[in-house]
């Protein structure tokens, strides 16, 4: 096949206008030129495709007709390769940098990653967890393309998309006096040993939340591991606090933990979705923002018990 593209879209063209004239003011393309294309495609094919009226245009003989015909399927097919590669171009693909709060990633990130790669399967993610201050700096560097944290400590340089609200309440083992309430409060809990979560901005969060009320808590251990927690909390050491709810209530070895609801107006955490504002939005990364939004809600959270 020596025909071209080319050479059809000039013959559509003088076919469906009557003249090279009008053929070349509708294309933008010279009249020697489309005459060209079509002596030379009529010479290609063998065929007659045109009658040529002095000063009265093209009419198309029957042969031409049934071509003309043809060459416009033609045409339409080349137009939708053309636009199913643009939409293969435009695929959801590549690699996403995706950042998850230290407290959040055991139980979030799995199924929402999977769920993700799963729905685009040539998309992959490499996570990358840290506590808030360090996923902030991360997003700031471009070293993640999205973070999944909280509500902490944001500036305008950064853009927040609220998924769902996370309630504060208390962490207990199951020997602990709490453990056969219901409810406490902040005021009874603030005269109990507590194993603090001292990470940067989270730290902030559960102080504040004292203060608010003139209560010091009793801070008998700090550290930095969630796990740890759990398990000093599961043998006794004290209680904590604690957004997240894990669907699982056993400590990494093999205690028991009970979760106690806080009376009064205390501010939740919210989770939520937070990119630098300055980022351009990538394809990947707008399926990503919609993959979660449909996965993350009051009704469910991946592993962890809805509010």
């Amino acid at each position: 096949m020596r025909f071209t593209l080319k050479q059809l879209e000039y013959f559509v063209a003088a076919g469906e206008t009557g003249s090279i004239a009008r053929a070349s003011e509708r294309i933008h393309v010279s009249q020697p030129s489309i005459s060209t294309a079509i002596a030379q495609l009529e010479k290609e094919l063998n065929v007659q495709l045109f009658l040529r009226h002095h000063a009265q245009g093209l009419s198309l003989t029957p042969s031409g007709r049934t071509l003309f015909q043809e060459a416009k399927r033609l045409l339409e097919q080349a137009g939708g390769l053309y636009a199913a590669a643009s939409q293969m171009h435009e695929e959801v693909h590549g690699n996403l940098n995706l950042g998850c709060l230290t407290t959040l990633a055991p139980m979030i990130l799995p199924e929402l990653t999977l769920s993700f790669t799963s729905a685009f399967p040539k998309a992959s993610v490499s996570p990358l967890i840290d506590h808030q201050e360090r996923l902030l700096a991360s997003l700031r560097r471009a070293e993640v393309d999205i973070a999944v944290t909280y509500d902490l400590r944001l500036s305008e340089d950064v853009t927040f998309q609220p998924l769902v609200e996370l309630p504060v309440h208390a962490l207990v083992g199951e020997n602990h006096p709490l453990a056969r309430e219901s409810r406490t409060t902040l005021k009874e809990l603030a005269a109990l040993p507590l194993v603090f979560l001292d990470l940067p901005h989270s730290r902030d969060y559960f102080l504040s939340l004292f203060d608010m009320d003139g209560l010091t808590p009793n801070i008998a251990y700090r550290l930095t591991q969630p796990d740890v927690i759990r398990t000093m909390v599961a043998n006794g050491f004290g209680y904590t606090l604690v957004n997240t709810a894990p669907r699982s209530n056993v400590a990494l070895d093999g205690r028991t933990l009970t979760r106690v609801a806080i009376d009064g107006s205390h501010r939740p955490m919210t989770l939520g979705l937070a990119t630098l504002t300055a980022l351009r939005q990538t394809k990947l990364l707008e399926a990503f923002v919609s993959h979660a939004k449909s996965i993350i809600s009051q009704g469910y959270i991946p592993g962890m018990m809805a509010p």
